[in-house]
């Protein structure tokens, strides 16, 4: 009976630890399948398990079968760290002709820098309507798709290029909902605008789109690449 217990524990635990390799990328959706699946491996063992604490006597056989039962707990917790120990990326912001116009440049940057993010391109721009179709190309069947370009090419934008361990993520939580009114308080659009039409800010949604975005947007040589001396205040010696 301990062997078959024991054989079944290594089981899960090496699928916990095969899980714990993947990518940081894949860990966001993967972290409660991984739990999911430790808890399957398990299923066949716990009845065992239950006979076997009714067998034995003592302390130590109890403790043992409550650390085995804990490890698709553990598995998620692991999943949780590693989806939270997020790379090193760029993401594209641009402030829009409304927040330019109002005079909210300083406070929104502010929020960006305050969270420890590190600005590494900016230029403010008045782009054609043809090239916020480029921007927008992914709306280009959408009804409201001809409303969006005439608005950004309607005045100055703010470009930037903003810097950190997960950037793109917290960057559009940092930003909130695309509707102001469903925006949480302490959002940019939560505390600074209204409605959806003059939402102030846009942020990439991925990575792809990241890629794409400071491309369409930026030179190669408007990209610096330095290292700030708040760094190692912020990510420690890692």
């Amino acid at each position: 009976m301990n062997s078959q217990i024991c054989r079944s524990a290594s089981r899960a635990a090496k699928s916990l630890l095969s899980a714990s390799s993947k990518q940081t990328s894949r860990a966001f959706s993967g972290g409660r399948a991984a739990a999911a699946a430790a808890t399957v491996s398990l299923r066949g063992v716990v009845p065992s398990l239950a006979s076997y604490g009714r067998s034995e006597s003592g302390n130590a056989s109890r403790a043992w079968i409550s650390g085995v039962l804990a490890l698709p707990a553990a598995a998620y917790m692991l999943q949780e760290q590693e989806a939270h120990a997020a790379e090193m990326e760029r993401t594209f912001i641009a402030i829009k002709p409304d927040g330019v116009q109002r005079g909210l440049i300083s406070e929104i940057v502010s929020r960006f820098e305050r969270k420890g993010f590190k600005l590494v391109a900016i230029k403010v721009v008045i782009p054609s309507k043809e090239f916020a179709k480029k921007h927008y190309h992914d709306l280009s069947e959408r009804p409201f798709f001809n409303g969006l370009c005439d608005f950004l090419s309607s005045g100055p934008v703010l470009a930037m290029v903003w810097e950190g361990e997960g950037v793109i993520r917290y960057g559009r939580k940092l930003i909130g909902a695309t509707d102001p009114q469903k925006s949480e308080p302490g959002t940019i659009r939560g505390d600074l605008a209204v409605v959806v039409g003059r939402n102030i800010i846009h942020g990439s949604d991925g990575p792809e789109t990241a890629k794409d975005e400071i491309n369409l947007w930026f030179k190669p040589e408007e990209l610096v690449t330095y290292a700030s001396n708040s760094e190692k205040w912020l990510y420690g010696d890692n």
